[in-house]
């Protein structure tokens, strides 16, 4: 939803060059279109976290055709929300975004609000979330800070291969002093410069042979110097919880009302492992326990 301003609003040689290449490279996704409504582009946001694009996509349709606004999902449970959610992993962002469509419905008639700040009370909006929404879906001047903007700018910048495992302050204000003046020329340096981490300045296997700033970079005029810092976080699925967890949630999430005990106990073999998630769902809200001792969706 953001537009394009005029290459004089920008100050910045950098800046200017990003723009140049997202005009020509920019990815047609729904919640960036002209039409795309504030609540298509909450949804994608957290959608995205920690998902593929690709893995988003059909999902992001279905339920803005169930769900095209907050109220609609706010009517139903927070169950179907859930459910709706499929595969995407992390379910628990399926309730908290159920939570913000709740919040939205009854304290802003229903509108996704503009503000940064009624965005962060939001159930499960955090500081990115709130920044993001405020520049995608309003156009506002924003500094959004993803995992993609912080490594392009720790490369071209700073001259690291990797940003710190948190964000920090010099981050921020390395993100504020790039920050076009000009309110829609921000909010498209924001996501321009993040489909620039995204499809060319990847965390693995970077292209820096079609990089349009490769010039400009820190990192490869440096020689492409190795990260050195704290060992970065490889998560692992297969065996864990969370898998057992999913394993789980998926028979709640097919059944069309409550599953015996019996039916979850044949879906992960270590009886303790499958006892610890099960009793996690439930804590986390995401399944429910049945005075019959039976176990459904919230």
């Amino acid at each position: 939803m953001t537009t394009r301003a005029t290459p004089s609003t920008t100050a910045d040689p950098l800046v200017e060059t990003v723009l140049h290449w997202y005009d020509e490279n920019a990815r047609d996704l729904p919640w960036r279109r002209p039409e795309a409504s504030p609540w298509s582009v909450l949804v994608s946001e957290f959608m995205l976290q920690q998902t593929p694009v690709v893995r988003v996509l059909p999902v992001h349709e279905a339920w803005l055709a169930r769900w095209p606004t907050p109220a609609a999902l706010a009517a139903e449970s927070s169950g179907e929300a859930v459910r709706a959610w499929g595969r995407l992993g992390y379910p628990r962002r399926a309730l908290r975004l159920h939570g913000a469509a709740v919040a939205i419905t009854e304290q802003h008639g229903g509108e996704v609000p503009a503000s940064y700040d009624d965005l962060l009370a939001l159930p499960g909006v955090g500081d990115y979330t709130a920044a993001a929404v405020a520049a995608f879906a309003f156009g506002q001047r924003q500094v959004v800070l993803d995992t993609n903007v912080r490594r392009v700018l720790a490369r071209t910048m700073t001259g690291t291969e990797f940003p710190p495992r948190s964000v920090t302050r010099a981050e921020r204000d390395l993100g504020a002093s790039l920050l076009p003046q000009d309110a829609p020329t921000a909010a498209t340096w924001s996501v321009a410069v993040m489909e620039l981490g995204a499809l060319v300045c990847t965390a693995d296997r970077p292209r820096c042979g079609g990089c349009p700033v490769v010039a400009r970079c820190a990192w490869q005029q440096s020689g492409a110097p190795a990260y050195d810092g704290p060992p970065r976080q490889v998560q692992t699925y297969a065996g864990t919880d969370r898998q057992c967890r999913g394993r789980l949630l998926a028979v709640l999430r097919d059944a069309p009302g409550a599953v015996p005990k019996a039916r979850l106990d044949t879906v992960w073999e270590n009886a303790e492992q499958r006892e610890r998630a099960l009793a996690s769902l439930v804590e986390d809200g995401l399944a429910t326990l049945d005075a019959d001792g039976r176990y459904r969706l919230p």
